[in-house]
């Protein structure tokens, strides 16, 4: 998975005094868009495209917390799953608002959920089938992880006695990570796991895209 932070701003007067030609975008300020993803498979080729869907407002003033559609797209155009989270608070001392996610596959259709439990130190999820019955565990590193290189969110089984796969933002390079909003997140997962529960995982690197920790 691969997210790109796209920026967008009008184009500017050249000849801007005691700036040098070519550099005039650099006076204006940037405002962030809607993200746009990549979703490649083991040999880098493009399996979905994803949009994420939100207002300006919620963008700028929610950041990471903000509430998202996202849409991703098989590579005909046609929409296969619908990522759906609401505005939610993502602090430690309000347990009672933290993140959620449903995933649908087909639009329309819920094929199961994403929901973060509380921890102090770590990032924890459940996901859920279509019934609300809790399938899957999900653990993130410990005392976050945005100062890590290459960091792994754990996928267990709910007596979490065994790891079946793991969703990993890689690292891209020290330029990229300090300059960029751009990431590379990978996820590994058996081949038998049942494909609803494979679309709720790439829900849930959605969900891990979207947030600090």
């Amino acid at each position: 998975l691969q997210p790109c932070h796209m920026n967008m701003y009008q184009v500017p007067n050249p000849g801007l005094p005691g700036c040098p030609p070519g550099l005039e975008y650099l006076t204006l300020k940037l405002f962030e868009s809607n993200n746009k993803y990549e979703v490649l498979n083991a040999v880098g080729q493009n399996v979905f495209y994803a949009v994420e869907e939100n207002d300006c407002l919620s963008r700028q003033c929610c950041g990471p917390v903000r509430s998202f559609t996202i849409r991703v797209l098989d590579n005909f155009g046609q929409e296969v799953i619908t990522v759906t989270r609401p505005l939610k608070c993502m602090s430690c001392f309000f347990p009672c608002c933290l993140q959620e996610l449903e995933v649908q596959a087909p639009p329309g259709n819920t094929v199961g959920f994403v929901i973060q439990q509380w921890h102090p130190f770590s990032p924890k999820f459940i996901i859920e089938n279509e019934h609300r019955e809790q399938v899957l565990r999900l653990h993130g590193p410990f005392c976050g992880w945005s100062c890590l290189p290459d960091v792994d969110f754990e996928i267990v089984t709910m007596d979490e006695v065994d790891k079946i796969g793991k969703i990993s933002k890689q690292w891209t390079g020290l330029l990229r990570e300090a300059f960029t909003d751009a990431d590379n997140f990978g996820i590994q997962f058996p081949m038998d796991l049942d494909v609803k529960m494979k679309a709720v995982m790439i829900g849930a690197c959605f969900l891990i895209v979207s947030q600090p920790f």
